[in-house]
Order: structure tokens, then C-alpha cells, then sequence
């Protein structure tokens, strides 16, 4: 996995009890375009994006990079789930050589609130444990998002501290295991 050590990429899909996570796929596309162009999704990820220029930019295999899992639910995407090295310039870190992986996801608004991002999250932690024993998995959210707050104490996650980013209150948190 670039980025990540030298994990091989793609893993075996992950099987949770509801859930698969996989790497991406041509039919996911339509799934992409809805989940960066709903406006309940953007509303802490800097807002949504125009669907027509989405249709023009996404690719045919969307998102297929190390890192990127799809959530999927009875054969259809309902999200994905990122773990990448959380760029140095940025603040928040608790290596003191920056890098660390940091957790990301996004659920489409229609599977909210059935504990699918809770499952799909714990699962891609418990693999990337195995897979890089030891290292620290960070999360960075708005303080305003209170499910994403409520969702970081669920996977483990303890508050680091708490900064100004993109015009909002960040909490940046860590998991260790």
C-alpha cells in the first residue's frame, strides 16, 4: 500500500456480518457521484460537489487506490472508508515525524444510522492492525459533527487536542493498540 509500508494491495475483500470491504469497482461509479454530491455528506467535508461536473470528472473504476475500501451492503456501495498518511503540513500528529494514518469515511445519508459505519470502520482498524502492528491510526473531525464525535469514542479513539481548521474546530484523536 503506498504510503502505508509495504502492505500488499489489494487485501482479500473483508467480510463483517453485513458488510463487504472492497477495493472499488466500475459499478460503484454511480455511488461515488451521489455520496461527494449529497449535500448531508458534504456538510462537514467542505460541501458538496456539482453532480454534472462529478459526472464529467469521476472515472470509470472510481477511487481505486491503495487505501480506499468500498463499504458494500447487499451487492451495492452505501460508502467507502480511507486510510492514508496524514500529510505533515497539516496540524495534528502524534509522531513527531508527522505520517501517521489517519481514518477517513463517508456513509450515503440513506444508511445512517444502522451502525454501518461503526462496523465497516472497526473492521478496516482490525485489518490495518494486523497488517502494521503497532501504529497509531489518527482521526480528525469537527467538533460539530457529533456523530462522527460519538462514532471516534465508539472505535476507541481519545482526544489529542482540539484546533482551528478550514474555518472550523477541529478534534483530532488517536487510536492505539
Amino acid at each position: 500500500m503506498t504510503g502505508l509500508g509495504q502492505v500488499a494491495w489489494p487485501p482479500a475483500p473483508i467480510r463483517t456480518e453485513r458488510l463487504v470491504l472492497r477495493e472499488s469497482e466500475a459499478r460503484d461509479r454511480a455511488a461515488f457521484v451521489e455520496l461527494f454530491a449529497s449535500p448531508e455528506v458534504g456538510t462537514y467535508v467542505g460541501g458538496p460537489q456539482p453532480r454534472d461536473a462529478l459526472e464529467r470528472a469521476v472515472p470509470e473504476v472510481p477511487g481505486r487506490r491503495p487505501g480506499l475500501f468500498v463499504i458494500e451492503l447487499d451487492g451495492a456501495m452505501i460508502g467507502m472508508i480511507t486510510l492514508d498518511r496524514r500529510g505533515a503540513e497539516r496540524r495534528g500528529h502524534v509522531r513527531p515525524d508527522a505520517g501517521e494514518a489517519e481514518l477517513g469515511y463517508m456513509v450515503l445519508p440513506e444508511a445512517w444510522g444502522r451502525g454501518y459505519a461503526a462496523e465497516a470502520c472497526a473492521a478496516a482498524l482490525d485489518w490495518f492492525a494486523d497488517a502494521l502492528p503497532g501504529e497509531p491510526v489518527v482521526l480528525c473531525t469537527r467538533t460539530a459533527n457529533e456523530r462522527a464525535m460519538r462514532l471516534a469514542a465508539k472505535l476507541g479513539f481519545t482526544e489529542v487536542e482540539r484546533f482551528e481548521e478550514y474555518g472550523a474546530e477541529q478534534w483530532f484523536g488517536v487510536r492505539s493498540r
